[in-house]
């Protein structure tokens, strides 16, 4: 019923996930991506990629991709995959409006025999729950008659030039058993590490929702573990290094947790789960904690200051990154901004400094306007709060120059060594 010669793609959204996976697609197969944003389609158009994620050459090579915000164009399509965020509202719930609209969109292209596969991170159940019954209104199709729909969670890791799609294992699914063969097929014809058949959507969905939970609990612990040890006198990193030298001790650190999987996708789940009755614990915890340690982090840095008699309404801070993780553009729920707004309710004013940051879209997002040039001498305290690899070759000294000379030098990612620095995690 499903011919894979046959496969013409459709990518909704050509962000982090959407991108890489239409340039995949489009080595292959006829493959039409999709954006709602016509200036990210122009950039593509002229094989540029703010986001950094896919090199020029690479997007000058792929014979079959085309871009295009139209969603008109897509109707030619057979094969339709969903990638556009799903972030959490300010109190923390699930936001499934990017999701809900490309259903919407779905139910004015889909024809019959068409399939719709979604990556979009979402709990159990929504995809047949929310995404379906909205494509078959909009459409007039029955679904898994008329239609059909299958779910393959993303797993891209922004910035990292190692692990990409094609060498990260895909867990697939489909709505009924042909389809999800059909899906299984599409992707391990584009994945080299291979693909994981799941037995339906709904353990799927939940599959990728818990990897990133259980990534949240257990930076939560490590976390945990750095406010105990801090005020017992103890280095964190230190601790961790020796129990690290058993086998089977995880590596995880503590900092800030942020981005758009880790520091979001256990709300999905615990969402769900409170709507079925059960109140989760573990998990909400884990969340309470990490989203408290930009303010952990500023609460130390003022004690500091107060101790050396610099902190006081006139005081200056500078926080080195914005973006929520190392050598990536990325500003999707990072957690930087936390330290930002710490300080400023302290009256401290807030420099902010990220060479891999556009200043508009920091601007935009947050209100931050970073600055392009570094005085030294000027500042009361200084954050190293993402280790991109330009402050790692400034290293510990000309950071430190950074300081007035009582100024305190706070490394959150333990970048610099233990004795350079006034305080880290």
């Amino acid at each position: 019923m499903f011919d894979l010669r046959k496969a013409r793609i459709g990518v909704l959204g050509l962000g982090y996930v959407g991108l890489p996976l239409a340039v995949e697609f489009g080595k292959k197969f006829p493959t039409i991506g999709l954006d709602i944003n016509e200036a990210r389609v122009q950039e593509l158009k002229e094989g540029r990629d703010s986001s950094l994620e896919v090199e020029p050459e690479e997007l000058a090579k792929v014979p079959h991709l085309t871009y295009t915000s139209n969603l008109d164009d897509l109707k030619e399509c057979n094969v339709f995959i969903v990638t556009v965020p799903t972030p959490i509202n300010e109190h923390k719930q699930p936001d499934l409006s990017p999701l809900i609209g490309a259903s919407h969109a779905l139910g004015k292209v889909i024809k019959p025999g068409d399939i719709a596969i979604f990556e979009s991170t979402v709990y159990p159940g929504a995809t047949e729950e929310d995404c379906v019954p909205i494509m078959e209104a909009d459409s007039g199709l029955i679904f898994n008659k008329d239609f059909f729909v299958g779910y393959s969670p993303e797993r891209i890791n922004p910035g990292d030039k190692e692990h990409r799609l094609p060498t990260i294992k895909k867990v697939t699914s489909g709505s009924t058993p042909e389809v999800a063969d059909f899906v299984d097929e599409l992707y391990r014809s584009i994945i080299t590490a291979g693909t994981h058949k799941a037995s339906s959507i709904k353990v799927a969905e939940a599959a990728k929702v818990i990897e990133n939970t259980q990534r949240d609990v257990n930076i939560a612990l490590i976390n945990e573990l750095a406010l105990i040890f801090n005020r017992l006198g103890i280095d964190t990193l230190e601790v961790l290094e020796a129990a690290g030298s058993k086998w089977n001790f995880l590596p995880f650190r503590p900092g800030l947790v942020g981005g758009r999987c880790i520091g979001v996708d256990p709300y999905y789940l615990t969402h769900k789960a409170q709507s079925i009755g059960y109140q989760p614990e573990i998990i909400l915890a884990g969340r309470r904690l990490n989203d408290g340690m930009g303010a952990y982090v500023v609460h130390s840095v003022i004690k500091m200051m107060m101790k050396r008699g610099t902190a006081s309404t006139d005081s200056k801070a500078l926080v080195l990154g914005l973006t929520f993780k190392e050598n990536c553009p990325d500003l999707r729920n990072t957690r930087v901004v936390d330290i930002v707004a710490e300080f400023q309710d302290y009256g401290t004013a807030v420099d902010v400094y990220d060479p891999w940051v556009n200043p508009d879209e920091a601007e935009h997002e947050y209100g931050i306007r970073t600055i392009d040039t570094l005085k030294e001498g000027h500042y009361d305290a200084v954050i190293l709060a993402v280790s991109h690899k330009e402050f790692a070759e400034m290293g510990s000294e000309k950071i430190r120059s950074l300081c007035k000379p009582d100024g305190v030098l706070f490394d959150v990612k333990n970048l610099l060594p233990v004795d350079d620095v006034d305080g880290r995690l």
